[in-house]
């Protein structure tokens, strides 16, 4: 079930920055972002503020969570994969960007 606006949650999971990271806010609530099983570092230069966000390693990301008595318990974890691999389907469909941030978990610089 999905919590609309207003709903009391203990949980807010997010994406969209590809890092990794839990934060818990002041009002208790925990946030977390598991981080990119596939694109470690994107920029976008054209769409509002220009940003780029980095992870610094090509590994996959995930996150497992468990509720404990004490609340939300959060385990980051890296994972290797074939990284080659994805880098030349990236090339191949004609996004030598991501190509370069499978490899490298960075942005290339221009």
């Amino acid at each position: 079930m999905t919590a609309g606006l207003g709903e009391d949650v203990s949980l807010i999971l997010c994406g969209h920055t590809h890092i990794q990271r839990a934060m818990q806010l002041e009002n208790g609530k925990v946030v977390v972002n598991p981080g990119s099983v596939g694109l470690p570092a994107f920029g976008n230069p054209g769409f509002g503020a220009p940003h780029r966000m980095e992870a610094g390693s090509r590994h996959a990301r995930y996150a497992i969570l468990k509720r404990t008595s004490q609340g939300w318990s959060v385990d980051f974890h890296l994972v290797d994969y074939d990284w080659k691999t994805a880098a030349a389907d990236a090339q191949r469909v004609g996004r030598n960007d991501w190509a370069h941030a499978i490899l490298t978990g960075f942005v290339a610089r221009s």
